[in-house]
């Protein structure tokens, strides 16, 4: 007897791009401290106003099974926010409660993708990204960036890779180069699918984390609400990350699929941790800003180092808990250089090689870690690099 292909090929016969988060976690375990900036995991844990409300939803009962969809006063809720930061008019009916934002992307590419069929993303990516798409049966297509260009997607490029495609995966601002797409980038992705007949998935996540420029949701562009499935996720704007809740906003014939999906999938959220999250999101804008605010003053942080030497270079940090680090004067890959920073120093980082080839040469900084500590780590990370720099290097 065999597993299935479907199972067994989602790394694609190789790595996940896990490999020096996982050595980093066997050295923790084996007594070695470890300054992990790895993952997208906060450093300051779920507000306990937020736990108290869990704890009162679920000392007061609402433990049994809650709603597939989603209950209809956490879908209200949900709604309202997206129509108040989109303009677009939203109702419950758009609204699928999901088990966080993973659980939600997959969803999205078994609602608009067929077994065998081509799906397109967009590298640097999330390193989930290729595997979701090839678990849900579909083949995987990068469409690779630049540095130079601060990793803003090219529509000719997507266009390129359109035919036999049907649908495109975007995350801005974007995991894991912390850049933000432009309106001139998006206005170009919008215009390809509408071309390409391409279902756009837009993994909105980060979207209460923008330090410079603004956030827009390709669902608000000209004729692209019909087209477009937008992921959300609690984890990253509220800290909740263990609590496993998301969303999807999609076109309402959309969501009663996704809905009968959940049925034999999931089957839904507790309903207790549901409450919570509808208690989190009516805090409003004030609660978001504090719980992103240490990614805003560390992105200040780790500017001024950088700024000082000119062997390690930013790409452009405008949003999210990341930084995105141009290493290749060193001479090392983005893995090499990884991998000898945990062993020489004890600072576990991101190879950008984990997030495509677009990314090589590169490495994920996660801003996680309170401020001193973290600005040690960089400045370490920093002088590492340049004792290790390469003087004819071009890092063009």
């Amino acid at each position: 007897m065999q597993i299935s292909q479907r199972i067994s090929n989602i790394t694609g016969g190789g790595s996940d791009g896990w490999d020096v988060f996982y050595k980093a976690r066997r050295m923790i375990a084996d007594g070695v401290p470890v300054t992990e900036l790895t993952i997208g995991e906060h450093d300051i844990r779920t507000d306990p106003t937020i736990l108290a409300a869990m704890d009162r939803a679920a000392t007061g009962g609402h433990t049994g099974y809650a709603i597939v969809p989603g209950i209809q006063t956490l879908r209200d809720t949900v709604a309202a926010r997206i129509q108040d930061r989109t303009g677009v008019p939203t109702t419950s009916r758009n609204i699928l409660i999901t088990p966080g934002g993973q659980s939600a992307l997959f969803a999205a590419h078994m609602a608009t993708c067929s077994p065998g069929g081509r799906a397109l993303y967009i590298a640097p990516y999330y390193a989930t990204y290729p595997g979701t798409i090839r678990g849900v049966g579909a083949i995987p297509v990068a469409i690779p960036t630049r540095a130079h260009e601060a990793f803003q997607p090219r529509a000719e490029d997507i266009a390129a890779e359109a035919a036999g495609a049907s649908s495109l995966l975007i995350n801005s601002p974007n995991n894991p180069t912390g850049v933000v797409y432009s309106r001139e980038t998006l206005e170009g992705i919008a215009q390809t699918c509408r071309e390409h007949d391409l279902w756009l998935i837009s993994d909105e996540v980060y979207d209460t984390q923008v330090w410079q420029g603004e956030h827009i949701s390709p669902r608000a562009l000209p004729d692209m609400a019909k087209r477009t499935l937008v992921v959300g996720s609690m984890s990253k704007s509220h800290a909740m990350t263990g609590s496993r809740i998301g969303w999807i906003c999609a076109p309402d014939e959309v969501i009663d699929h996704l809905a009968n999906l959940a049925t034999h999938t999931t089957y839904g959220v507790p309903g207790f941790i549901q409450d919570a999250a509808e208690y989190a999101l009516t805090q409003g804008p004030d609660l978001e800003a504090k719980i992103a605010e240490p990614f805003r003053r560390r992105r200040a942080l780790a500017r001024d180092i950088i700024a000082g030497q000119n062997t390690v270079s930013l790409i452009p940090a405008q949003g999210a808990m990341y930084l995105m680090l141009d290493i290749r004067p060193t001479g090392l890959s983005g893995e090499d250089f990884a991998n000898a920073l945990l062993d020489t120093h004890h600072i576990a980082v991101m190879p950008g090689e984990s997030f495509g080839k677009s990314a090589a040469g590169h490495i994920r900084v996660a801003m996680t870690v309170e401020d001193s500590k973290f600005t040690k780590s960089l400045q370490t990370l920093v002088t590492f690099a340049q004792t290790l720099a390469v003087p004819s290097a071009n890092a063009s």
